[in-house]
């Protein structure tokens, strides 16, 4: 007899998910389903809902899939967590922008039910590696190396395949898959990658000499970022988390890898015009609330009645 399915659940650390728990709850007694939840997170689920809590080893040896509450932000770690043994993740949105994420807390019990007929599709999304002072990490949006000072600038020596290529001087350097296109690389002026596009981005922010464009790479090619500052640190950041400081002198290499996870689609058509709106009004010059003014006074209180029920 071949053992139950077993989701694994990963928590936003402070929003309130308790109705989406609560769908996956029912939908896992009427299924069959095993829900898991990391020992560090159990603390998190409200008392209305029962969640077996594991070791971090046995979650990521046991669950077939991940899901996600929370924002880009969640689901991107829901995706480091599972990047030695890859299962797809779907993504339930509680965050603001979510151009990762797919599914609203309202479609998730329909989405639930859809699962077991294969009406969704498994999407692979590439990671940046990172090798750095013997240790290693990785991103599938970005990796960014700034300034250790506020105000302060970067300098960035950069070779590709080994063979020097120019120089940084920046606030900061973007180094980008195609998923996180859309993320720090955007709005540092760099371009929208293709999700299907297997390359690697490097944008700088606010370059004041050397390279000032975007630089995109195939994922075959090998990247080496030297620190050529005199007495200053680089802080390494990875999808916005604080990793490591690069010395003066010291160089990380960077390499794109394919397929490094999988995120469950339901209608990649309407995710991709989503997206493609959400990048539209992030270039308007209104903010939220100018244009929530410009909407139909119906349509307004629904947007008003939903954000008060999951937050902005």
């Amino acid at each position: 007899m071949e053992p139950a399915p077993c989701i694994g659940v990963v928590v936003h650390p402070t929003k309130v998910v308790e109705d989406s728990l609560l769908t996956l709850q029912e939908w896992a007694g009427r299924t069959g389903v095993r829900l898991l939840v990391r020992d560090d997170e159990a603390a998190r689920l409200p008392p209305s809902v029962t969640v077996e809590a594991v070791p971090d080893e046995a979650f990521l040896e046991q669950v077939h899939a991940l899901v996600s509450l929370g924002g880009d932000g969640t689901m991107l770690g829901a995706m480091r967590l599972a990047l030695d043994r890859p299962v797809p993740v779907l993504g339930v949105n509680y965050g603001n922008v979510g151009f990762l994420v797919e599914v609203t807390p309202a479609e998730l019990g329909s989405v639930l039910d859809r699962l077991p007929s294969g009406e969704f599709v498994v999407e692979p999304h590439s990671c940046v590696e990172l090798e750095a002072g013997g240790g290693t990490a990785a991103a599938f949006n970005d990796v960014v190396l700034g300034a250790a000072e506020p105000g302060g600038s970067v300098e960035l020596e950069l070779e590709v395949e080994a063979t020097p290529f120019g120089y940084y001087r920046c606030d900061a350097l973007v180094v980008s898959t195609p998923t996180g296109s859309t993320a720090y690389n955007y709005a540092a002026g760099g371009p929208v990658i293709s999700p299907g596009a297997d390359v690697l981005a490097m944008t700088p922010v606010a370059p004041m000499t050397g390279l000032s464009h975007s630089v995109v790479l195939p994922a075959a090619d090998i990247v080496r970022l030297r620190n050529v500052a005199t007495g200053r640190d680089a802080v390494i950041r990875l999808d916005g988390n604080a990793w490591g400081d690069l010395s003066p002198s010291e160089a990380v290499s960077a390499r794109l890898r394919p397929d490094a996870g999988l995120v469950v689609r339901i209608d990649p058509a309407r995710h991709a015009r989503r997206s493609r709106l959400k990048l539209s009004l992030l270039d308007l010059p209104l903010r939220r609330e100018q244009i929530a003014d410009l909407l139909p006074t119906e349509v307004r209180d629904e947007v008003l009645r939903l954000r008060e029920r999951f937050g902005p």
